[in-house]
């Protein structure tokens, strides 16, 4: 609103400089790009990764297969070695035990996983996601989450974006700022010597 109230200002107004009818219309053209091209761009940025999230989890779903799992006994190193259950906010919440399940083949499998603290009792069942092969893998992501991470993408891209048009019309401006002050001083010395003489026509 103020880039138009600048150029109608500036359109007949005698004492008008050209930088000035300049700055008018890069404040215009910015504020035309803030309101049309950096939605655009969020908007797009956000339905490019919306559909990449969807088709990943599309593919995790198709390639990760549920199952319940059964406790033998707590491991006796957490999956990784190193820390103990109690060294993180995130292991106090998960421990290492020993599980069997059923692969996807039918064949039982015996291993070391981590499950929620308040399930790791021996003979506690528990969901596990496993991969073709019967390998404890993580959950797929969730279609909601995927659409989440969509939304923050489209607003991360918008927000840079306006931020890019924004550096682009302060340097602009800044520009135009000092070339008003480089006519200054070449008018200044070109009248400054005469100033105030009697007979000079100041």
């Amino acid at each position: 609103m103020r880039a138009a109230i600048g150029l109608w200002r500036w359109r007949h107004n005698p004492l008008r400089r050209t930088t000035d009818l300049v700055e008018a219309w890069v404040a215009f053209a910015a504020l035309a790009l803030l309101c049309l091209v950096v939605p655009l761009t969020g908007w797009a940025a956000g339905a490019s990764a919306h559909g990449s999230l969807q088709r990943a989890v599309r593919t995790q779903q198709e390639q990760r297969v549920p199952t319940s799992a059964r406790v033998v006994r707590a491991a006796d190193r957490p999956v990784g070695g190193g820390r103990t259950a109690e060294a993180t906010g995130e292991e106090r919440l998960r421990r290492s035990v020993v599980a069997r399940w059923t692969a996807p083949d039918g064949t039982v499998r015996t291993a070391t996983v981590t499950t929620a603290r308040r399930t790791s009792a021996p003979g506690t069942t528990f969901p596990l996601w496993t991969d073709r092969h019967g390998n404890p893998v993580a959950p797929p992501m969730h279609p909601d989450t995927a659409r989440a991470h969509a939304v923050v993408a489209g607003l991360t891209a918008a927000l840079l974006a306006g931020l890019m048009v924004e550096t682009v019309r302060r340097l602009a401006v800044r520009r135009l700022v000092l070339l008003r002050y480089a006519r200054l001083d070449r008018a200044w010395a070109a009248v400054g010597p005469d100033w105030g003489r009697t007979g000079t026509g100041s």
